[in-house]
């Protein structure tokens, strides 16, 4: 049965970084939710204005649209994406087998992490927009992960909780 994780929090949360280590350790397909944005959101994105609900909409159904089409197919996959407020994350559990994972970290941690990155078009002043935004989820709703630690030891986590291990 298809397994479909939903790797997700604010921008310099490790996204990226934890849901890469989790496909390599489940052998399936990562996608990284910005890539899928269209070229007018990244440009608001990089001059420093934060999406709005209609900037993200069709942006929400084409990652929508991804996890069903692995669902069809039985195939497990990774995707990493904000996924900040509950209506995100509800439009993206298009099926029972979608297992969100929430990177939660301070603020403070993560303008440290941001501050440090050149080559991304979000830039670290508009963390707090993020976290404005942010309706964390509950440990119903996903499985919670505090992001002060090891890679390899978030991914190990997950696995166990999702009864991977």
């Amino acid at each position: 049965m298809a397994q479909l994780f939903v790797v997700m929090g604010v921008s310099g949360s490790g996204k990226t970084t934890v849901g890469q280590a989790l496909a390599a350790r489940l052998g399936c397909p990562f996608y990284d939710g910005d890539d899928f944005h269209p070229p007018a959101n990244v440009a608001k994105m990089a001059s420093g204005t934060p999406l709005n609900d209609a900037d993200r909409a069709p942006w929400l159904a084409r990652l929508a649209e991804l996890l069903k089409n692995h669902e069809e197919r039985g195939e497990t996959a990774v995707l990493a994406c904000s996924a900040l407020k509950q209506k995100y994350r509800d439009q993206l559990r298009v099926s029972p087998q979608v297992q969100f994972v929430y990177l939660a970290g301070s603020f403070d941690l993560i303008w440290q992490r941001m501050s440090q990155r050149t080559n991304h078009y979000m830039k670290a002043d508009m963390l707090r927009s993020q976290f404005t935004a942010l309706e964390p989820p509950t440990a119903d709703e996903a499985i919670l992960i505090p992001i002060e630690q090891d890679v390899a030891v978030i991914v190990d986590q997950v696995l166990q909780m999702a009864g991977q291990l």
